[in-house]
C-alpha cells in the first residue's frame, strides 16, 4: 500500500519529517503486522472461496431520487403525477426512461429497472440507514457488513475491502458537500469502526502515509531487519508453523511496494476517459448557487472514476454518494424543475461513462451497479415544483454483475404511488447484493460470521428475477 521514492534527501518536498517515516514504516517493522495479516487471511479463505471474484457499486442518490423521473415517468398519469419532463423510448420496446436519461435509455438492455422497490420510510436518516444495511436487523451497512466476512483489506493487494468515495475524495473544491449523509450510508453499527468504509476524504493522511519516502539503500536495511525478526518469531511461534511464512514476508513486501496510493489518483488516466467521465460543466443555476452545498453533481464523474480505479485494486464494495436530490422546492431545496436539468444529466452522463468503461475492460460481469437512495418522492408535484418525501415506492436498478439484465422488474399503480402486486424489498436487495459477493453455502457453515447477520441472510431471497 505504499509508494516508494529514492530521491536521497533527508527531506520530501512535501515536508515530510522523521516521525512521519516512522510511522509509515511501523507497519512492517512494529508488530509485523502486515505479513501476519496476509497470512491469515489466506488461511482463512483456504478450501471453497467463501469471496466470490465479484465487486458492487452502491450509487446513493442522496437526498431520494424521484423514481418518476428517473426510471418510471408514467406518462399515462394526469399531468401532476407524471414525469415533469417527460420521457425517453429505451432500446427495450415499449419501456421508457424520464427524459435526462438518454445515454442509459441507449443501454437499458444491460440494466434491470426495479419499479416495486418499498420499505415505507419517509425520513431522511432511517430511512438512508435502512436502504445501505439492506434492511438487516443490526443496522450495520452493508458494506461493513461484506468487511466483517471478507476482512477489512485486499489480501492480494492490501486494500480496503469497503470504500466511500465522497465529493470531497476526488477535490479540495468539494469539501463540505455530501457531509450531512455520510454518517448515515457509512454506519457500522453494533460492528468495530474498523469495518467502516474507508473514506479518502477524511484519511487523507492515511493515503499520504501511503507513500514511503526512503532512500532504497535504507529500505533495503527494513527489510533484512524484517526478514530477521520475522525468522526469530518463527523460530518461537509455538504452533510450529514454519514452512509457509516467507510467501507473506514477500507478499507484505510486495505491498509495500505496489504503490496502492496510485489507485486514488485518477490523473493517471487517459485525458480522453477523464473526458468521457467529466460531469464537471453541470451546475445550478447562478441564482440557486447559494444551494450548491446541497446539490452539486459536478464531482460525480470523478467519484465513478475513481470508483472503477479502486475495482481494478481489489477494493470490493464502493459507496458513490451523489448529492442533490432532495427536490422539495422550498427554501433549503431546489424543485424538480430546477434540479433535475442538472442532476439528471451529469447522473446520465457519469454512470453510462462507468458503464462503458467496465465493458471495455471486460469487468461487466464482475462489477454490480447498484442505483438507489433512500426513498422516491411524492406521486404528485406540489405548487412549487417540487415532490416529498416517499418510502412507498422508491428508485432502484442494476446493473451487471453476471445477472440477468435487460428488464423492467414488477410495475406501480396508475400514479407511480405504490407497487402493484409483488414488492421488493430491502432484505432482497440485501440478498441480492449479497449473494452476488459471497458464497452463501460457504458463508452459513463459517462459524466466525455474527449470527445475526448468517440468520437475516438465511431468512432472506435475493430478487429472483435478477438471478
Amino acid at each position: 500500500m505504499f509508494t516508494l521514492y529514492d530521491h536521497g534527501y533527508h527531506h520530501t518536498c512535501e515536508g515530510c519529517t522523521r516521525r512521519e517515516l516512522l510511522q509509515v514504516g511501523s507497519l512492517g517493522i512494529g508488530g509485523l503486522s502486515l505479513s501476519t495479516l496476509l497470512s491469515a487471511r489466506a488461511g482463512a479463505s483456504s478450501g471453497t472461496p467463501l469471496i466470490k471474484d465479484k465487486a458492487v457499486v452502491v450509487l446513493n442518490l442522496q437526498g431520494g431520487a424521484s423514481h418518476i423521473e428517473t426510471f418510471d415517468p408514467k406518462m399515462t398519469a394526469p399531468a401532476e403525477y407524471r414525469a415533469m419532463f417527460g420521457e425517453v423510448q429505451t432500446k427495450l420496446p415499449g419501456v421508457t426512461f424520464g427524459s435526462h436519461f438518454p445515454g442509459l435509455a441507449s443501454m437499458a438492455d444491460r440494466m434491470a429497472v426495479v419499479r416495486c422497490y418499498q420499505h415505507g420510510i419517509s425520513t431522511h436518516e432511517p430511512a438512508a440507514r435502512h436502504v445501505m444495511a439492506g434492511g438487516n436487523p443490526s443496522g450495520s451497512n452493508m458494506a461493513s457488513v461484506f468487511a466483517r466476512i471478507a476482512g477489512t483489506n485486499s489480501r492480494r493487494t492490501g486494500i480496503p475491502s469497503a470504500a466511500i468515495i465522497t465529493p470531497p475524495a476526488v477535490g479540495d473544491e468539494y469539501q463540505g458537500i455530501g457531509d450531512r449523509f455520510v454518517g448515515f450510508v457509512s454506519d457500522p453499527g453494533p460492528l468495530a469502526n474498523s469495518y467502516k468504509p474507508f473514506d479518502p476524504s477524511s484519511g487523507a493522511e492515511i493515503v499520504q502515509n501511503m507513500k514511503l519516502t526512503i532512500p532504497a539503500r535504507r529500505l533495503e536495511d527494513r527489510r533484512a531487519l524484517l526478514t530477521s525478526l520475522d525468522g526469530f518469531k518463527r523460530r518461537v511461534d509455538e504452533t510450529g508453523l514454519l514452512g509457509g511464512a516467507d510467501q507473506f514476508e514477500q507478499q507484505a513486501y510486495d505491498v509495500i511496494l505496489g504503490g496502492m496510493s496510485d489507485a486514488f489518483d485518477i490523473s493517471r488516466e487517459d485525458p480522453a476517459l477523464i473526458a468521457r467521465y467529466d460531469t464537471s460543466r453541470f451546475r445550478l443555476p447562478k441564482h440557486l448557487q447559494k444551494k450548491r452545498r446541497a446539490a452539486s453533481p459536478d464531482s460525480l464523474g470523478k467519484q465513478m472514476l475513481l470508483a472503477r480505479r479502486l475495482i481494478e485494486a481489489d477494493c470490493r464494495f464502493i459507496t458513490v454518494p451523489s448529492v442533490g436530490w432532495d427536490m422539495h422546492g422550498n427554501q433549503n431545496n431546489v424543485s424538480i424543475k430546477a434540479g433535475m436539468p442538472v442532476l439528471g444529466p451529469a447522473a446520465d452522463k457519469a454512470i453510462t461513462a462507468f458503464i462503458q468503461d467496465l465493458e471495455d475492460r471486460g469487468l461487466s460481469d464482475k462489477v454490480l451497479l447498484v442505483i438507489t437512495g433512500e426513498f422516491g418522492r411524492t406521486p404528485q408535484i406540489s405548487d412549487t415544483g417540487g415532490r416529498g418525501h416517499w418510502g412507498d415506492l422508491c428508485t432502484l436498478a442494476f446493473v451487471g454483475g453476471g445477472l440477468q439484465m435487460g428488464q423492467v422488474i414488477g410495475e406501480s399503480d396508475r400514479v407511480a404511488a405504490i407497487p402493484q402486486g409483488d414488492v421488493v424489498t430491502s432484505a432482497n436487495l440485501f440478498a441480492t447484493i449479497m449473494s452476488t459477493l459471497l458464497d452463501f453455502g460457504e458463508l452459513r457453515v463459517t462459524p466466525s460470521i455474527p449470527r445475526d447477520i448468517t440468520s437475516y441472510l438465511n431468512a432472506s431471497q435475493p430478487i429472483p428475477q435478477l438471478v
